[in-house]
This record gives C-alpha cells, structure tokens and sequence, in this order.
C-alpha cells in the first residue's frame, strides 16, 4: 500500500508539464552534456564491431526533447544513414497502447473492468483449463475453468490465455482479421484458471478485438482518431503508407557475432517486411511501427496526467489506476492496469525512481517513463534474435548517469 501511495502523490505533487514535448539543450533540464556521450560511445561502438546495425535514441526530461540522434544505418548494406524519424517495428510495445484505447472506452462506460469477456465475445463463455497434452497426436484433456475470464484479467495477462497455435502472435500477420482469429482461441484450454497467476499471452490481441466490438469502428481506426491523430503520432501504423516505406529500417539477425539482413520469415512465418503490406489484421499486441518521437508523446501523455497538445485523452484518476500495482495478491513482478507499463515499485533494485514504468518490443526496442524525476528514455534498433538485447539496460544506466541537477 504504501508504495501505491508514494506513486499517487507523486503526481499530485508535480507541477504540470508542458503540453507538448519541445526541444531543448540537456543542461536545461539538468542533464550534462559531457557524460552523455557515453550513450554515443556506447552505440558507436555497437555499430562499428556490427553487432547492431545502427539505433535511434531520445531522452526527454521536464517536457523537453533533450538528446535525439540517429547512429549507424537503416540499411547496412546500402551504407543508407540511420535518420531521427526512422520507423522501427515495435512488437510488444504495441500493448501500452492498445491497453489505453480499452480505457478510453471504460471511461465512456462501455465495460466494466470485471465483466465476463463472454459478455462480449460469447465463444468465450465456460473457458477450460488444459489437463494433459499429447504430444504425438495432439490431442488433449481438459477440466472446467470455473470461473469466466474478465476484462481486468486481459489488462494484466492473468487471464490464462497463452500463446497458441493456430492463432498469429500478431505480428504482421496481413491474410485474415482478429476477430476471426479470435473467436478460434476463445475455443481452445487455458493454461491455468482465470486470475490465479501471470501469464504472457494473446491477451492484448483480445482487447484489441474488443475495441472493435465496443466502438464500432475497426481497431486501425480507432487508434488513429482517438489516439495517434491527437498525439500527433504520425508516424505509428499497423500498415505504413507508401510514402512512408522509405522510412521503415530494414530488420536483422544475427549470424556468427555479425548481423545479417532477416529475409526468411520470423515468428509463425511472417514476412520480416510486414509493415509495408495491405494488411487487415489489426493486433493489439504486436502489430505497430513507430518512431522514438512518436512514441516519446505517448509516454509524455502518462507523464503529463492524460493531456498532450490541450487535449484530454484520459483522466488523471485513470492515469492513477492504469500505473497501480494490480498484482499484490499474486507472485509477480509489479505490472499496472495497462499491461506495457510494467512498473518499478521499489528503490533499491534499480536506478529507476518507484513509479517509472517501462517495457519494450521483441525486436530490441526498448522505453521507460520516470514520474518523479520527469524523465522518459527510449533506444529503437530493430534486431530478430539477436544477443545484444542489454542494449536497452545500459542506455538507462548512462541516461541516469547524466543527470546534473
């Protein structure tokens, strides 16, 4: 309890931010220019032993862009100069934002956050519970779950639901819709009873449906009217436009300590170039390319109490709610209502002030958002499988070094 309270007053307790994020010199937001180069010798060197291909970066403290380069290429091969506004596929951090569109619409009262999923999605009535799997055949035996799964279980990935066979991880997966796929995995056993313990699933997938079903538009839709339009996030698509296909980094493995263009498919056999395909599969876990600037004004959004630009997307009672600790009756790290905004409750752990919420993207991207000290830190590369994935860590210990105030 006491740590939920040290988040709420911190809040309550500073001053508002400036509306819209502007760009500044880093001693004006008391960060020293001298000990952030270590974030370029970091990167630099990263680049020129090829173990990544090359990064974007920005740092933004008290409202203020204070640190925005661009190192290495966005094509290795064609030598092409990584640029600030490269697009970057951003895989799981795609989460935090579909989690927010769900709670745009719980403050309209379109759900509540204990109803039955099955209120909405009737497949999903009288779940099961796996019991034993057949490897051979695959076949399988199952036991009631007992109990329905709820909206609030889909928000903290304690709903059971796994990722499962049959039913795309969401990224880049253009050949179908998510309700159809949906309707598939409400179908099949889960791998443990509704709210029992945390489970990383396709539970944002489910809600991303769900917005769908609730606001009557498609899940692409609604995001852009409701979120990407008043953020200015211009650069955030499912499916980019063609005239931002230039923009998107090319992705890379990694083969014998060296990067090597990704051209076979990735994860259930997705084109590696998904974000420049006419898709219609719209995921809410997996599916957006994005920009560090772009998604700077979505974090700043949870900084700034739900207002960006003089536009109130949530309230600041929902802001609250979202970065709340949900998992004290269970064994699990510390995640909020808005499954993204994983969120640090403790100060003798990490660099991170209590409150900060982070997570990051399955091809090496990387964010946090620091309330207390006002800071919010982002590291973009885009790599499939590679080993360099601390690359996200050691960009915030070198941020955190810099402050000089």
């Amino acid at each position: 309890m006491k740590n939920i309270l040290t988040l709420i007053l911190s809040f309550a307790s500073v001053t508002l931010l400036a509306q819209v994020l502007v760009s500044a010199k880093p001693e004006t937001a008391g960060l020293s220019v001298e000990r952030l180069k270590q974030v370029d010798q970091m990167i630099n060197g990263l680049v020129e032993s090829q173990a990544i291909p090359g990064a974007v970066v920005l740092i933004a403290r008290n409202g203020k862009i204070v640190y925005h380069n661009a190192y290495g290429y966005s094509d290795a091969e064609a030598k092409k100069p990584m640029q600030k506004d490269n697009i970057f596929r951003i895989a799981s951090q795609s989460k935090a934002i579909a989690s927010l569109a769900a709670m745009i619409l719980w403050e309209e009262g379109k759900f509540q956050l204990d109803d039955p999923v099955s209120r909405y999605i009737p497949e999903f009535k009288n779940p099961t519970v796996l019991k034993s799997f057949n490897a051979a055949d695959t076949s399988y035996t199952t036991d009631p779950a007992g109990r329905e799964i709820t909206i609030r279980h889909l928000l903290t990935h304690t709903s059971g639901i796994d990722y499962a066979a049959g039913v795309p991880s969401g990224i880049g997966n253009d050949g179908s819709v998510i309700g159809d796929k949906i309707k598939i995995l409400a179908t099949l056993p889960l791998k443990h009873k509704p709210g029992e313990r945390w489970t990383y699933g396709l539970n944002t997938d489910v809600i991303g449906y769900l917005i769908e079903i609730w606001s009557g538009m498609s899940f692409d839709q609604f995001l852009r009217k409701r979120i990407f339009d008043p953020l200015g996030m211009n650069n955030t698509w499912f499916y980019l436009p063609a005239i931002l296909h230039n923009k998107l980094v090319q992705l890379y493995s990694e083969k014998d300590g060296k990067i090597i263009r990704q051209v076979s498919p990735v994860y259930d056999n997705v084109n590696p170039d998904y974000p420049k395909t006419n898709g219609t599969y719209y995921s809410g876990g997996a599916g957006l390319s994005s920009t560090v600037e772009d998604y700077a004004k979505f974090l700043h959004l949870f900084l700034n109490f739900g207002k960006y630009n003089g536009v109130r997307i949530i309230s600041r009672k929902t802001v609250e709610l979202m970065l709340t600790n949900q998992f004290y009756d269970l064994n699990a790290d510390p995640y909020g209502l808005a499954f993204g905004l994983e969120t640090v409750e403790n100060d003798h752990k990490s660099v991170e002030s209590i409150g900060t919420f982070r997570w990051g993207g399955a091809f090496n991207t990387h964010y946090w958002a620091d309330p207390k000290e006002q800071l919010i830190g982002l590291i973009f590369t885009n790599m499939y499988n590679a080993s360099q994935w601390s690359i996200g860590s050691k960009f915030k210990v070198l941020t955190y070094q810099s402050i000089n105030d």
